[in-house]
């Protein structure tokens, strides 16, 4: 815990909250576009109610787990399962944490290629969406 808080510290809490911030949108925007397909949703429909903390992905009319499988084997990437009443029917991205835009951008490239691998239908170019949203919102 004591190394946490000094890596927070460190970073500082307020661009710590921006980093999170930006993690969730550039997120939110692939899943807007793979939500496209019509197969992923938001758990939550009103985006100003969304937390910057994770975002849950509902996969509607199939089972997750083979999504959250390929994620795993093929590319290494552990997604979140959905809990409680979402069991069996949604995932999370996390997006806060000890996490920066190469480990967000990796996740969502390995749900991009599992949803395309396993041919779930899915809006094209989410990943790009979030590294188009990064670029504006992440300046030099």
């Amino acid at each position: 815990m004591r190394k946490a808080l000094d890596l927070l510290l460190a970073e500082g809490l307020e661009a710590a909250a921006r980093r999170h911030a930006l993690l969730a949108e550039a997120t939110r925007h692939a899943v807007t576009r793979w939500a496209e397909g019509q197969v992923l949703a938001f758990n939550i429909a009103h985006p100003a109610e969304r937390a910057n903390s994770v975002t849950c992905v509902l996969v509607q009319g199939r089972d997750p787990r083979p999504l959250l499988d390929y994620c795993r084997t093929q590319c290494g990437v552990v997604l979140g399962l959905g809990i409680g009443d979402l069991s069996g029917r949604a995932f999370r991205i996390a997006h806060m944490g000890h996490v920066n835009a190469p480990m967000v951008i990796g996740a969502l490239g390995a749900i991009e290629m599992g949803l395309g691998a396993l041919g779930i239908p899915h809006g094209r170019g989410g990943v790009q969406a979030a590294v188009e949203y990064l670029g504006r919102e992440v300046r030099s």
